[in-house]
Formats: C-alpha cells, sequence, structure tokens
C-alpha cells in the first residue's frame, strides 16, 4: 500500500490514508508529504476527498476489517474504491511484468530482481512489499526518460485473496505454493489452483521460474510457448537452475549459479540463509534473461543488502568465539520461522537461543498451530505475545496458549511487550535474541536494542 501511495505521490497526486498504528514505515510518508491518521472517523477523512468524490480514487488493502467505519461511508458515497491488486494490475498493465508469487520469499526475492537490474544500471520499476535496504524504499520509480513499452516492472505478486489474478506478467517466480490464508482458499487444493490460475497468465514466449518443491502442477499449467525453469539448492529433484559450492563465512554465503543462462562463480551473498541463496538464484536467472553478464552479477549479488526485517542484524557485540546477537524478522508461517532459526542455528552453533513471537492472525494461528509449536521448538527458550488480529476478529478458543501448550523447548512462556522489555533487562540467560511476526512486534525493536547495547556494550543504541 505505501509503495502505491508513494507512485501516486511521485506522479502529482495528493495522496492520504489510514493505518492501524504509527510505524516508522508512515512517520516517513507523512514526512514525504502524505496525510496519514489513526483514528476510524469519517471526519479525519480529508476534506479534498469529501469534496471532490468524482477525482478521487480509494485504494482498499485486505487488511482492512470489515467494520471500517470511513470504508462503510465511502461505499455508501459510492466512490471508486479498487482493490491494492486492481490498481497494481492497472499500473503494470502494457509494461513487461516481473511477477514474484509464493507463499513466503517474495518480499525478499523480488527486491533481489528490483536491486540487481538497477545496479547493472538496467532501467525498470518495482513495488515492493518491505523496505529494501540498498533503495531505502519500497518503491523504484524508473528514470524519466524511460520508455513504458520496454521497461520491466518488478512486483510482489500477493496470493491473498487470489491478488495476484490481476497480473499477466512476462516473467514469473513462484517461490512457494506451501499452504496459506486457509480463511480464503479453505483447503490447500483451492490455494494451488490459484497458482496454477496464475501461471496460466504468463504471456506467450514469457518465462517460469519455480521453485522444486512447489506443487508439480502449478508448472505443469503454464501455457505453451512458457519457458519453465526449476530451482533449488536440491540436484535430486533435477533442477534446470541450481547452486553449488555453497561456503559460509560469518554472516556472507559464496556459490556458484548453474543455469540454461550459464555458470558464475564466486557469487557472494552477504544476507545469510540457505532459503536466501535459494531466492537469490531465481533474482539472478531473471537478471540473466536481461543481460546481466557473470562480472555484473558478481558486483550486484555482491552490494545487495536485503530487506528490513528479514533477518536483519539489529546489535552485534561480543567476541567472535562469544558473540551476542539481536536479529528481527517478519517470518509468520512456520516454514519461514523454520528457515531463519535453522540458518541461526548454523550461523551460532551451540549459543544459547531465545525466540519471541508473535502470532498473526487467529486464523492462521488455528491452522498451522502445531507447525508453529515444531518450528519454534528449535529454540532454547520461546516467548509468546498475544495474537496480532489484523483484519480479523477473535475466534474462540483460539489463543497464543494454542501454539504454547505444543512447544517442546525447554523453556517456554507467554508474556507482554512490556513483561519482555523488563526480562531483556534482567534476564541475561541467552546469547542470540530473535524477534519474529508480521504484527506489530516491530515496535519492540528499537527498546530492545536499547536495552540490549547498554548490557552488552555498555551504551545506549
Amino acid at each position: 500500500m505505501s509503495a502505491l501511495a508513494r507512485w501516486f505521490k511521485a506522479n502529482g497526486h495528493s495522496v492520504s490514508g489510514y493505518d492501524k498504528t504509527p510505524t516508522p514505515l508512515t512517520e516517513a510518508l507523512s514526512a514525504e508529504g502524505i496525510a496519514v491518521h489513526y483514528e476510524d472517523a469519517v471526519e479525519n477523512i480529508p476534506a479534498e476527498v469529501r469534496e471532490n468524490r468524482a477525482q478521487t480514487l480509494v485504494v482498499l488493502t485486505p487488511a482492512i476489517p470489515k467494520d471500517h467505519q470511513e470504508w462503510a461511508w465511502l461505499r455508501e458515497q459510492n466512490y471508486d474504491i479498487r482493490k491494492r491488486s486492481q490498481v497494481l494490475g492497472l499500473l503494470t498493465q502494457g509494461r513487461p511484468t516481473i511477477a514474484v508469487a509464493g507463499t513466503h520469499g517474495k518480499t525478499t526475492t523480488s527486491s533481489m530482481v528490483a536491486h540487481l537490474l538497477q545496479h547493472a544500471g538496467v532501467p525498470s520499476a518495482a513495488f515492493l512489499g518491505g523496505i529494501a535496504v540498498n533503495l531505502g524504499s519500497n518503491l523504484l520509480l524508473p528514470p524519466a526518460s524511460a520508455p513504458t513499452a520496454t521497461t520491466p516492472v518488478v512486483v510482489e505478486a500477493d496470493e491473498y485473496d487470489r491478488s495476484f489474478l490481476t497480473l499477466f506478467p512476462t516473467v514469473a517466480i513462484v517461490t512457494s505454493t506451501d499452504a496459506d490464508h486457509l480463511d480464503i482458499y479453505g483447503h490447500k487444493e483451492a490455494l494451488v489452483e490459484s497458482f496454477r490460475q496464475f501461471v496460466g497468465q504468463i504471456q506467450p514466449g514469457g518465462t517460469l521460474i519455480i521453485n522444486h518443491t512447489a506443487d508439480p502442477s502449478v508448472a505443469a499449467a503454464a501455457p505453451e510457448g512458457v519457458q519453465v525453469l526449476r530451482y533449488g539448492l536440491s540436484l535430486e529433484q533435477g533442477p534446470e537452475l541450481y547452486a553449488d559450492a555453497i561456503t559460509a563465512e560469518g554472516h556472507r554465503f559464496q556459490f556458484t549459479l548453474h543455469g540454461p543462462q550459464g555458470t558464475v562463480e564466486n557469487l557472494e551473498l552477504a544476507v545469510p540463509g540457505y532459503h536466501n541463496v535459494e531466492n537469490m538464484l531465481a533474482a539472478a536467472c531473471v537478471a540473466q534473461l536481461y543481460g546481466l553478464s557473470a562480472e555484473q552479477l558478481q558486483s550486484a549479488v555482491a552490494a545487495y543488502r536485503g530487506v528490513k526485517r528479514r533477518f536483519e542484524f539489529i546489535l552485534t557485540a561480543g567476541t567472535p568465539e562469544e558473540p551476542k546477537v539481536y536479529v528481527d524478522d517478519y517470518a509468520h508461517h512456520p516454514r519461514e520461522i523454520e528457515a531463519f532459526l535453522r540458518s541461526l542455528r548454523a550461523l551460532y552453533p551451540g549459543r544459547q537461543l531465545r525466540v519471541i513471537f508473535q502470532p498473526h492472525l487467529f486464523s492462521r494461528t488455528r491452522d498451522f498451530a502445531p507447525g508453529f509449536a515444531e518450528s519454534l521448538s528449535l529454540a532454547d527458550e520461546v516467548v509468546l505475545l498475544d495474537i496480532y488480529p489484523a483484519r480479523e476478529l477473535p475466534m474462540p478458543g483460539v489463543t497464543s496458549e494454542l501454539i504454547l501448550s505444543q512447544i517442546t523447548a525447554p523453556l517456554k512462556t507467554l508474556q507482554s511487550k512490556e513483561e519482555i522489555l523488563r526480562n531483556a533487562e534482567t534476564n541475561p540467560n541467552f546469547d542470540v535474541l530473535a524477534t519474529v511476526g508480521a504484527g506489530d512486534i516491530d515496535q519492540l525493536v528499537p527498546r530492545l536494542k536499547n536495552i540490549l547495547n547498554l548490557r552488552w556494550n555498555g551504551a545506549e543504541a
């Protein structure tokens, strides 16, 4: 939503909006001249919107709760209301579109594609689902001189509410088809069917780059004439695009890429995690399709710095032999949490790991409680916050206790944010701290950083 807001602002439109809580992102939007309010009340809708219905476009996110007063008023007044995905579909119409889909990994992978093209000087645009560190934004605007018909647009293609079916990509990446959003789909097969429909919309002569773990029927749905490339770290499945010679040194991963466009050696990725090597495989393949040489890829991959809240190192201290580390991550699906925690364990073997997790959505907690418990049990200590409801109303019997009761880690507790901050000051029994989740857990990050910096370094961050 914020990337769209920035796009309309950059193109000369007056932009305003509502959000549930202030965040660093909403503060940045306000500083850029985009009015944001946080109380759901019709009188907070700017006067120019209320007085100019015919000149107003209302863009809606599915995250808005059904009982939202402002949304109800705008519907009653017959404003032109479009879903975010519909607007994204309109903005990409007639442009070569690189759409990155998948139940996890799409924000990181789409940011990688945008970065690789931009670093190599390929004119391009991008609408991302997170703040790319290299760009300092979730929006990449093309040069004013770039022709619309040939300038690629990188977009994060969201499967929630079948939003990605507004897109007709030239190149599509599918990172995963694991079950998610069962509040919308009901069962996994319906979700997989939506991915088949998405893949079926790839333009003639286009390319599908799909993870080898995805449901095989998705790749089979690609239209005739579309090149299908499977990718992954495992050679057992015979992917056309793979990595080998993978080594980890500190936070960096080195690897060699093998694919239809050739082999590229000595790629060095500063964002840790085997899942990120896999994400970069798909992104680098797109970059090769757009003509990047091996030398350009080596330079661009080495310069990539990740996405805010995706394996983001907040604070490091101690010594190489006895490190102290605080990492923040947006993971909110069991598979994402497992990949994140396994990577942390690989980076810091034998260190005491405390994980603070905020479940996101009552429906997701209900559907995946055993999976959450299993993945979180990779930690030595698990602290759970209450469920972040987002767009949902409470569900009877669905609380964080559903997950807590199944966790097998040696230590597990349910705490409030204030209790977490107090315990960070008084309970030093951890070497590695991770905050994980997609709700408002990020509000804890700066306060935890200051507390830990005082403890570890004797100074405020």
